[in-house]
Parts: C-alpha cells; structure tokens; sequence
C-alpha cells in the first residue's frame, strides 16, 4: 500500500494515484501538510527539526517520509517539500527547490531537485518525479 505527504503540491501526488482505476487495491491514504504545524500534526515531524533545518530539507522531508508510514496501513510513502513559488525562495533554497523523502519496505531514500517554471510547473515536476522515482524503487 502507499501513502502520501505533501506540502508544496498540496495532494497533487494523492490525486493522481486516485484518478487511476483500480487504484483502491494500493492506495492507502494521502496527508496534505502543507503548513509546519500539519506537519507535526498529521506527521509527527518534530518541530525542533523544522526549527533546525527548515521546512524544505532533507531531515523533514525524511521525517515526512517516515511519519506517513508511521500513521497509516501503508509500506510504501512519497514525501514532497518545497519551494513552488513564485515567492518564498531564498539563495539557498530558490523557488523550484524540492524535497523527496520515499520510503519503501522500511528504507529510507531522499533526494533534492531544482525544477524550472512558474508554480505550476513546479508543482507538475514535482509530481512526476516523485511518481516516476517511486516506481523505480519499486522495480
């Protein structure tokens, strides 16, 4: 089964897996965390590491990665975090930053990409990468 938790796409991830037919058979549950305190809420991520490293990060989208196992039926999750824009970035996290966590059969994986764009295309890239990845880890 998978999970989702997602920040900058907002359920993006969840919706496309649901517009699948069939999708019922492997699909557990999406979490929208799009503030910090959803995070820690509907995650568990710790606030002290959203302190520490900021909310688009590897440790939190790690943390995201792992509490959406934690809290659900799921074996699998997909965890997204970042900067969608168009405002928001900074030098060291610029609009279209991007953080993945996965999370498949107990082993954590994780993973930063810079996408190009407006929020939309941000968010689009954001999508498919996560899918696209995920299904590798999944062979």
């Amino acid at each position: 089964m998978l999970a989702t938790a997602e920040s900058c796409t907002g359920g993006m991830i969840a919706a496309a897996c649901t517009d699948l037919a069939g999708s019922s058979e492997w699909f557990e549950r999406g979490f929208v965390s799009y503030s910090n305190a959803a995070k820690t809420d509907l995650l568990g991520v710790p606030g002290m590491l959203i302190l520490l490293h900021g909310a688009v990060s590897e440790p939190v989208a790690r943390a995201m990665a792992t509490g959406a196992v934690l809290r659900s039926q799921a074996q699998v999750t997909i965890a997204v975090t970042g900067v969608a824009g168009p405002g928001g970035g900074t030098e060291a996290k610029p609009v279209g930053t991007v953080w993945f966590g996965w999370q498949v059969d107990g082993v954590l994986h994780s993973e930063v990409q810079r996408f190009a764009g407006d929020r939309a295309s941000v968010r689009m890239a954001t999508l498919m990468h996560a899918i696209k990845r995920v299904n590798e880890l999944l062979g």
